[in-house]
């Protein structure tokens, strides 16, 4: 099922954030110096690598237009995270997930569908990033080189 609907504005990144947030287990790590450039992740998304994810996504998202209204009405789309991941090198994401009443106070059929749905899309963006936005040369971070791009087996 296609979901049929506008592409909201992309995400305002927020950060700094300490490096415990991020890491799989438990550490108190107090660094909260931002080095996963979320400035430059935000202006890759607003320069269309969020317009280019999202309308990928909608064509397999599995949702509803009503279960994307109950997304859009608790500002979801806002409360997602983008961060250069510098020890892997990757673009890294963090999905919003449903509050634990939004099931009963939107009566949601399928509250997990749309976590699963939500980091899907997550991931899209983050893909979407890592392939056609960020060069990742050494240590340069920023667009391709027109010149380096063949966009030539890209779908449109």
């Amino acid at each position: 099922m296609v979901l049929d609907v506008p592409t909201p504005d992309p995400p305002s990144l927020r950060g700094p954030q300490t490096r415990g947030d991020y890491e799989a287990i438990d550490n108190e790590i107090v660094d909260t110096s931002d080095d996963y450039r979320r400035q430059e992740v935000e202006g890759f998304l607003r320069a269309g690598a969020w317009q280019d994810a999202f309308e990928e996504w909608t064509t397999s998202a599995g949702l509803s237009t009503a279960e994307f209204a109950v997304v859009e009405r608790l500002d979801l789309i806002e409360a997602f995270d983008f961060y250069w991941d510098p020890a892997s090198d990757e673009v890294g994401y963090r999905a919003p997930e449903l509050p634990d009443d939004a099931a009963d106070e939107f009566a949601l059929d399928d509250p997990d569908g749309i976590d699963m749905a939500l980091d899907s899309l997550g991931r899209i963006v983050s893909e979407v990033l890592e392939n056609d936005y960020v060069l990742r040369d050494d240590d340069d971070f920023g667009f391709f080189d027109d010149e380096d791009v063949d966009y030539g087996d890209r779908e449109e």
